[in-house]
């Protein structure tokens, strides 16, 4: 499937980049009080995902291209949610004049 110079790296070590990347995302998105650093975490958690998809569509007895198709769909929804979410953070800051996550609660204001 490679071609001149592709770098065959064993599916397993993707596997585990995966998991390890998503496991970061998931401790800084449950864990940090930013919203930036909390939206940054999701977007490594995608990351991870597209990992994943483009490591099991290398296997199987003929490799095909979906995993990559679905990873570029992923990539399109990843970036409008990051327009999206940097937009609702500033709309926020303006009202709040923080992007602390526990302050963002609009029953105490």
């Amino acid at each position: 499937m490679g071609g001149a110079g592709a770098v065959n790296v064993p599916t397993g070590s993707l596997l585990a980049l995966g998991a390890i990347l998503f496991c970061i995302g998931l401790y800084g998105a449950l864990t940090k009080r930013n919203l930036i650093i909390v939206l940054v975490s999701i977007e490594l958690m995608l990351n991870a995902a597209n990992i994943n998809l483009v490591t099991f569509s290398r296997l199987g007895a003929v490799p095909n291209l979906n995993g990559q198709v679905f990873s570029l769909f992923t990539m399109t929804v990843a970036a409008a949610e990051v327009a999206v979410g940097l937009a609702l953070t500033l709309a926020a800051f303006r009202l709040r004049k923080t992007t602390e996550v526990r302050e963002m609660d609009v029953e105490k204001h």
